[in-house]
């Protein structure tokens, strides 16, 4: 049990659980964290109408089967398309299932093509007034500083910054900003040496090796996203089990 809970703190369920459920979706995420999940990642999109939902692609052709993009339909149209078997999530939802699961922390990712298409002040102000009842349990990440500079503007909420290579993330534009996180592609971290970054703790994506995990959370990484949470926690688990009985 001991490992189990040290394998939960160390990784992050990625949009939810998507080895076994749609992605960005409350069925997967209530699975993650009935599972044991500390820490969830979402996605956030407004569609035309200004209604937050969890979505990340920036069209809805490999999730939904329909043309263009999110933020052109309504969200009377939205709710009746579907991922898969189950309908798109609002944001509202997942604040509602935070309140149930104290827990749990979520961090909550402001896509750049809704940044693009409303601006970062009315998504920035419309996501954080869905989000305040469960604020305290919030992290809002992006790829956009822009964004996460509005973030900052309206009061403590902790951020992280997002980037596809480790080097940005060590530029004076993101350490700017203070964030509380950093996240970026496990495969763009360097093949050696420690990977603390001071100041901010280190999350990674995406993974589903035990083995990778286990090396980059030796090296400094605090933690590490996956599409196969319950998979993951049970084979970090083994491999903590036997790494501590070889060593012992």
């Amino acid at each position: 049990m001991k490992n189990n809970v040290a394998a939960a703190d160390r990784l992050i369920a990625h949009r939810g659980y998507p080895r076994r459920y749609p992605e960005n979706t409350l069925p997967g995420i209530e699975a993650a964290i009935r599972a044991g999940a500390r820490y969830i990642e979402v996605d956030v999109q407004l569609s035309a109408d200004g209604v937050a939902v969890l979505f990340h692609d920036w069209n809805l052709q490999r999730l939904c089967g329909r043309p263009g993009a999110l933020h052109e339909y309504d969200w009377a149209a939205l709710k009746k398309f579907h991922i898969g078997n189950v309908g798109i999530s609002k944001l509202e939802t997942l604040v509602a299932l935070l309140a149930q699961s104290p827990q749990v922390t979520a961090f909550i990712e402001l896509k750049r093509i809704s940044l693009s298409a409303f601006g970062e002040s009315r998504m920035v102000t419309q996501v954080m007034k869905i989000l305040q009842p469960a604020l305290s349990q919030c992290v809002i990440i992006s790829y956009s500083l822009a964004a996460l500079e509005k973030v900052r503007e309206l009061g403590e909420q902790p951020i992280a910054v997002v980037a596809d290579d480790w080097r940005e993330l060590q530029q004076s534009p993101a350490q700017a900003l203070r964030p509380e996180y950093l996240f970026c592609d496990i495969q763009t971290l360097p093949a050696q040496g420690a990977l603390a970054i001071p100041g901010s703790r280190l999350a990674v994506y995406e993974c589903t090796d035990a083995k990778q995990a286990g090396a980059v959370l030796a090296r400094g990484v605090d933690l590490v996203e996956t599409f196969a949470i319950v998979e993951m926690m049970r084979a970090l688990q083994d491999h903590q089990a036997l790494k501590g009985a070889i060593e012992s």
